[in-house]
């Protein structure tokens, strides 16, 4: 008689893949804020905390720092490889470290995990006032909130000014916000695939992502996060829809076609290639994300207007100073290049939109490293080396 062996079920992952107290640190440093954050919906947020990295040494003068900030599902971790506290390798890691573009031997960079994430910043997986995790609790946020407290994190550093602020997707949104908000702070910018205001289209896509979260039955109205058992499934699908508007029609054409996936069979419940591209992308981001800060991030995006109590975008854009490069990428159909060209049109300081080439639709501003270096090149001047004996600068974990 042959015995067929069948293989253990694959455990399911943990009710959030965000990182907790008692998780190796990693790379991170923490901010404390002192006080309650005000928010602009209303309200404070108590017991605000930044995770940050840095690479480089801060120059005695403190004239050498650049400020990157992350997309929706991104943190910290811009450099460097994956290792315990870091489920995945440095998201530009082309772009930071000796020699490269953000040359770490002259350049001081900083990367914050943004207020509400869930890589070591406040956010709904973080335990609140009661001691409890905020879960579905967790207030409303809008990116100046967000900008607010890296400004804090600023102050905390002593870094008066920034040399470049740089970032992509909700990371532009940040940084186009430090440049109206705080001016005489932002030497310079790099807006990458993103927006001035978040259009109809991009709310919907959000809207339709969120909204698959809340609907699965493990959501409990965003307090799951000891139950032992996640919205998965629900997170999963927001990722699968996040990701077809990540990627262009073109690239997911010439990658997959109608190819069935190997050993499987589509008219007898089997997979397209395609669809298991997705089901890979969505297991991966269960594993490593929170759903709350998924919604709470998705729903800051959807709230993004520069223009808001500014006289509309192009007054608000026309309150930038610094010398700012605004690209985009030529496939992508999630941030198209009429936003980045309104960006420009309204940037005083701004030269025409450039445009990068990609077949890899709004993720080519990821991918697509050496244009984005060419890019951070043209606006950042040469520094001298930062003195060899200079310490790296640190805060103390609070």
């Amino acid at each position: 008689m042959n015995t067929v062996l069948t293989p253990p079920p694959t455990p399911l992952p943990p009710a959030s893949g965000a990182w907790r107290e008692g998780d190796p640190p990693g790379r991170r440093q923490w901010y404390a804020h002192p006080e309650p954050l005000p928010l602009e919906a209303g309200g404070e947020l108590p017991d605000v905390r930044l995770a940050f990295e840095t690479w480089g040494r801060l120059a005695p003068d403190r004239s050498n720092a650049v400020l990157v900030l992350h997309a929706l599902t991104g943190d910290s971790h811009v450099a460097g490889p994956a290792e315990p506290g870091h489920p995945t390798p440095g998201w530009w890691d082309g772009l930071v470290g000796p020699g490269r573009a953000l040359d770490t031997d002259r350049w001081f960079v900083v990367a914050p995990n943004v207020l509400g994430g869930c890589q070591g910043s406040t956010g709904p997986s973080s335990r609140g006032p009661s001691g409890r995790r905020w879960g579905g609790d967790f207030p409303f946020l809008t990116q100046r909130d967000q900008v607010a407290a890296e400004a804090a994190l600023a102050d905390a550093l002593g870094i008066d000014r920034w040399a470049l602020v740089v970032g992509g997707s909700m990371g532009g949104m940040r940084a186009v916000e430090w440049a109206v908000s705080y001016p005489e702070r932002t030497g310079a910018l790099l807006l990458a695939a993103t927006t001035a205001a978040a259009s109809a289209e991009q709310i919907a896509w959000a809207g339709t992502q969120t909204h698959a979260i809340r609907a699965d039955p493990h959501w409990h109205g965003g307090h799951y996060h000891d139950t032992g058992r996640g919205p998965h499934a629900g997170l999963g699908l927001a990722r699968r829809i996040a990701h077809i508007t990540y990627r262009s029609e073109p690239e997911l054409r010439s990658r997959f076609g109608r190819a069935a996936q190997d050993g499987e069979d589509p008219w007898r419940g089997g997979r397209y290639q395609v669809a298991s591209y997705l089901d890979h992308h969505a297991d991966k981001l269960v594993r490593r994300f929170d759903a709350g800060s998924y919604v709470v991030l998705s729903e800051a995006m959807n709230s993004h207007d520069v223009g808001r109590g500014r006289g509309g975008v192009r007054a608000a854009l026309g309150r930038v100073t610094a010398p700012t490069l605004v690209a985009g990428v030529d496939s992508d159909r999630l941030y198209p290049l009429s936003q980045q060209a309104e960006l420009a049109a309204g940037i005083p300081t701004a030269d025409a939109p450039r445009v990068v080439g990609s077949p890899y639709g709004h993720d080519g501003f990821l991918i697509e490293v050496e244009q984005v270096a060419a890019l951070v090149a043209e606006l950042l001047p040469a520094p001298p080396p930062a003195p060899a004996g200079a310490p790296e600068h640190h805060l103390p974990h609070p």
